[in-house]
């Protein structure tokens, strides 16, 4: 589980809750309609934008915000130099039945070994590459139109308030408590667009972007091997997706 995530969600909306406790009764920022009026209508006009498979698979998408797990590069690295002198040493076929960790890499040392033509390896990595990617961002556009479209509901539900309260002028105590209500949906649709959907569309970005990162250094971890590069050569050329100050130093 990505710790991060779980303490950012649940910080934002402690700071909330206990912002709004030490000012009075917390039951005074309860208000059923104004909840479905945003949270519903978030939902349904989010729907009206994408397709119900979409929709639905990307609350799925969304867990890998809290549980998403990279392999970490510089692992990578020491895994693909470990592969790679055992093939220049003792061919491709030797890699058959090698223990290897990460799944796309296993794929990419699978096709090595079936004897595919390198240019065949790299489209179809690179065409599984392109595909992840496009399903991660299904679900970080729905979370980012969520994010535009709470704030504009709960504006929507201050407005009905407004008018519900104008209606019935004839109570000058009333007036209070009706803004007070009418203001709430505007401020639901800010925490949900705040405090949940953008950070997770961010998140989910991030974590696209690391396993992305992570697969182009696979990719070029199976060209390498195929075209017989020096161990060395390939740990010098692979350690440039690391941090300067980690990288392999040229003896």
């Amino acid at each position: 589980m990505d710790i991060a995530t779980l303490i950012g969600l649940l910080g934002g909306i402690g700071v909330i809750i206990g912002a709004i406790s030490t000012g009075g009764d917390i039951m005074l920022f309860m208000n059923v309609p104004g909840l479905l009026i945003v949270v519903g209508g978030t939902f349904m006009v989010t729907l009206m934008q994408v397709s119900m498979k979409d929709f639905l698979s990307s609350f799925g998408i969304a867990m890998k915000a809290f549980f998403y797990k990279t392999d970490d590069a510089p692992t990578l690295i020491e895994e693909a130099v470990q592969l790679a002198d055992v093939a220049r040493k003792n061919g491709l076929l030797a890699l058959e039945g090698q223990e290897i960790g990460n799944d796309f890499l296993k794929q990419g040392i699978n096709l090595c070994v079936d004897g595919h033509d390198p240019a065949l390896v790299q489209k179809m990595l690179t065409k599984d590459i392109d595909l992840t990617i496009e399903r991660h961002e299904v679900g970080q556009g729905m979370f980012k139109r969520m994010a535009v479209m709470a704030p504009a509901m709960g504006m929507i539900g201050t407005l009905i308030g407004l008018v519900q309260m104008l209606a019935n002028m004839s109570d000058p105590a009333s007036i209070g408590p009706a803004m007070a209500i009418a203001l709430l949906t505007t401020l639901y649709g800010a925490i949900i667009a705040n405090t949940f959907a953008q950070p997770l569309a961010d998140k989910l970005a991030r974590a696209s972007q690391m396993e992305k990162t992570n697969k182009s250094l696979i990719l070029e971890t199976i060209s390498g091997i195929q075209e017989g590069m020096n161990p060395r050569v390939l740990e010098q050329m692979l350690s440039t997706y690391l941090p300067s100050g980690k990288r392999v130093k040229e003896e």
